[in-house]
């Protein structure tokens, strides 16, 4: 098992019962994306930020 794997496998016995599924979740959904090879397809991370903080400016005024 690698080591990735091994902390993920320790913190979901950690958390909360909703967190570990949601987790789990995000987890399963990355799977199936690189089994498509469609993961570069997805926006970052930092995209997704930065239309999150448009719309709350937006919303703000």
């Amino acid at each position: 098992m690698t080591p990735l794997a091994e902390t993920l496998d320790k913190k979901l016995a950690t958390w909360q019962p909703e967190v570990a599924a949601q987790v789990e979740q995000i987890v399963a959904d990355v799977i199936q994306l690189a089994d498509a090879q469609a993961l570069d397809i997805l926006p970052s991370r930092t995209v997704v930020q930065e239309v999150l903080d448009t719309l709350d400016e937006s919303q703000a005024r």
